[in-house]
């Protein structure tokens, strides 16, 4: 079995961040491992609180990880603050890890800011080593100044982004242009990826499922293009089977296929 790990923050309510990954991380047959770099106190609502775990015990959680078991892929995720942003770029360096998956988390669905102003330079120097990142508009907008109305917008952002260092680009449309489309920047090609909107507000979580599909995808030996294509499938389904837990935003169907297999409803 491939064994995937997810550096990213904790989600109280279960539907995004560690949560989410190593449910998408399970759903489709890869080992989840967790490095978690903040604890949120969150519901369907919104965002109540966030503390950050130390730089030094994030250190400690990577080393221990590498140290002892043979990672196939790694997702990073909400990461608030450049010292620990440094130290994940410093160990994934000194590990020599490959395969690295950053999802970009700056703001979340109720606008609370996930990543401290002072730390967006130290995002884009951490893209300098991924193979692929995976910004939805807004976030590209922060990584570029640019402002994203349409495709020729999208496609001029996935270039800039690739200068600082990314070897592919995924500019995530869902936030504004058109339907769902996406565009992938890959071995310096734009491939289009579309599909159509699925009208329900139950998205929580929609960023940090992609990215962790795509790691896992990418575990098993598919290539990017091959992997983003799989996971935009598999997000589309759990839109698709999205559910209310709450009284705000609700979850993806994260294990739908196995849920109908057991004649469980999400009624």
């Amino acid at each position: 079995m491939k064994k995937v790990l997810t550096i990213a923050g904790s989600d109280s309510s279960g539907g995004a961040g560690i949560q989410a990954d190593l449910k998408t991380m399970s759903a489709l047959g890869v080992f989840g491992m967790s490095v978690i770099t903040a604890v949120t106190a969150q519901n369907t609502i919104g965002v109540q609180g966030v503390m950050d775990v130390t730089p030094e015990i994030v250190e400690a959680q990577i080393r221990s990880i590498f140290d002892d078991i043979n990672v196939d892929a790694v997702k990073i995720g909400m990461v608030s603050n450049s010292k620990t942003i440094s130290i994940i770029k410093k160990l994934l360096k000194q590990y020599d890890v490959n395969n690295i998956i950053l999802d970009p988390v700056m703001v979340s669905k109720s606008g609370y800011f996930l990543l401290k102003k002072e730390a967006q330079s130290a995002i884009k120097d951490l893209i300098s080593i991924v193979d692929i990142v995976t910004p939805n508009i807004p976030e590209a907008e922060v990584l570029t100044s640019l402002k994203i109305e349409n495709r020729d917008d999208m496609i001029k952002a996935a270039f800039e982004i690739q200068k600082l260092g990314a070897k592919n680009v995924l500019v995530k449309g869902g936030h504004r242009c058109n339907d769902a489309n996406d565009i992938l920047l890959y071995n310096n090609q734009i491939l289009d990826l579309e599909s159509t909107r699925i009208h329900t507000k139950n998205t929580h979580g929609t960023g940090c499922t992609l990215s962790s599909a795509i790691a896992s995808h990418i575990a098993k030996g598919y290539s990017i293009d091959s992997a983003v294509s799989l996971s935009k499938k598999y997000i589309t389904t759990a839109i698709e089977n999205s559910f209310p837990i709450g009284h705000g935003v609700g979850p993806v169907g994260h294990f739908i296929e196995l849920y109908k297999k057991a004649g469980i409803s999400y009624d």
